[in-house]
């Protein structure tokens, strides 16, 4: 992003916005949409044009004029292909068929370029030549300028430019330009989908509703390997983190395979929760383990953190209250060999770490020796509420640590609309330990959830007077 001279100031700043939408600049955008959340300065771009799994350029105004579908379709709710079809007039040169390729090479800065339309065509009066079609908004008034003019004459081809009548049909028109044409002028179209293996899942606002059912074909006709659109029509629910959906357009089997990380997984996307906004973050997490290190997951889902920490060696105790994800984990152990490495349980996340997590933590603390180097992560990826689930650490062991060098570390998620969302995380983290973490935790941004709402990973090693019902004697002297 820096070989482009801007700063991160300068990331927020409308003229960052104008350069990043140009097609010279395909990089930057993406760059936008593999650091979208790891840089704070990016939030507002991400926040202002949205996060598109499988974005598309807009063309200049003149390209929208000339090659929009006919006005006809404004307002289509269930899709007609055939009302697409619209014929443009643009620029042609008559070439014999043997130097058609040469001509190609030479004149590639004024041919068309459109994706899906061809550049050459048939001569209905001359089988031995070729219609050579050129750009229209580079070919003013149907006349080549002199550069043109002097590349023909070398090559001994007429410069006389004719008109051919090109037809466009359904398949010529990028899915962002027909839902622009069908939906009420000035109001905002997407064509943006998050994919879940054959699944596209889409988050249609209430002006787009009454076409659903359009916009979930067009979505399938113009991505290959989508075979079902699926709208989102409630809030996730807090308990099982899955939310209902409706099946816009295609087959309704929404038991799909994904690939994160080059790792597999196999869902009922209807059943379950997965974002694969979040690859980058489980693998921000699974870099931290080292082989040998303990992972419990306690709010595991299909095992996007325990199935590559268990590849990576490490013993993971892994647990989810929906039963339909507890099936699924240990159905993608299996899936990923790693079953014999990871003990996974169906539980309530309290009933968790007050149980499983206490009881391997209090057999395994005690046992560590001052050059062992063995570490305890305890990951909570809930972030609606896995905050209030640290208090559960209050007093969880007895005795004193060996080490407080061997205190486990918590990455705890959560959800913010505060203007600091760092700040807040914090105190909210702290309210629930009942400890101060000043000096002693880092928040990471994960991502823009939506308008003023963040998603952030708070890690800390828990303090010893929090985790332990007497305090260490150390901190104890230091005190005195």
């Amino acid at each position: 992003l820096w070989r482009f001279g801007y700063s991160a100031r300068l990331l927020k700043t409308n003229h960052f916005r104008t350069a990043a939408s140009n097609t010279s600049f395909p990089a930057v955008w993406m760059l936008l949409a593999q650091y979208s959340g790891r840089i704070p300065g990016l939030f507002v771009v991400v926040k202002k044009n949205r996060f598109f799994t499988m974005p598309e350029t807009v063309e200049d105004k003149a390209n929208l004029e000339l090659y929009s579908p006919p006005p006809e379709v404004r307002g289509m709710t269930l899709l007609n292909r055939e009302a697409f079809k619209r014929t443009i007039v643009v620029p042609v040169l008559k070439v014999k068929k043997e130097i058609i390729s040469g001509l190609l090479k030479s004149l590639k800065h004024v041919v068309l370029q459109r994706p899906g339309l061809k550049r050459v065509v048939e001569d209905p009066e001359d089988e031995d030549s070729r219609l050579l079609i050129l750009d229209p908004h580079k070919i003013l008034e149907f006349s080549l300028g002199e550069p043109e003019k002097e590349v023909l004459k070398q090559l001994s081809v007429c410069s006389e430019v004719s008109k051919y009548n090109l037809e466009l049909t359904y398949e010529n028109f990028k899915s962002e330009e027909i839902l622009r044409a069908v939906l009420p002028e000035g109001q905002e179209v997407t064509s943006g989908f998050s994919r879940v293996g054959h699944i596209a899942h889409l988050n249609l606002r209430d002006h787009q509703l009454p076409y659903r059912y359009l916009i979930g074909q067009v979505i399938i006709d113009k991505n290959p390997g989508i075979t079902c659109a699926v709208n989102k029509t409630s809030i996730i629910d807090s308990t099982y983190r899955n939310f209902e959906m409706e099946v816009l357009a295609g087959e309704s089997n929404l038991v799909t395979k994904v690939k994160e990380n080059s790792i597999a997984y196999e869902l009922d996307f209807s059943k379950v929760y997965w974002n694969p906004r979040l690859s980058t973050e489980h693998g921000r997490i699974v870099e931290l383990l080292k082989p040998g290190d303990v992972l419990f997951d306690v709010f595991a889902g299909v095992g996007p953190f325990a199935i590559p920490a268990a590849r990576k060696k490490c013993h993971v105790f892994a647990n989810d209250l929906n039963p339909e994800s507890y099936s699924w984990l240990l159905h993608n152990c299996k899936l990923n060999k790693v079953d014999s490495k990871v003990k996974v349980f169906n539980m309530d996340g309290r009933d968790f770490l007050l149980g499983p997590v206490r009881e391997e933590l209090s057999k395994q603390l005690p046992l560590l020796k001052e050059e062992q180097k063995t570490s305890f992560h305890i990951v909570m990826n809930l972030p609606a509420l896995a905050i209030e689930f640290l208090d559960a650490f209050r007093h969880l062991l007895d005795g004193e640590p060996c080490s407080t060098a061997a205190l486990p570390t918590v990455h705890c998620y959560s959800f913010s609309k505060h203007d600091d969302p760092t700040k807040d995380i914090q105190e909210r983290a702290e309210a629930s330990l009942g400890t101060s973490l000043d000096g002693r935790c880092s928040t990471y941004l994960v991502r823009n959830v939506a308008p003023n709402k963040e998603m952030l990973c708070i890690s800390f090693q828990v303090p010893a007077e929090v985790l332990y019902k007497r305090p260490c004697p150390s901190e104890g002297k230091e005190q005195a």
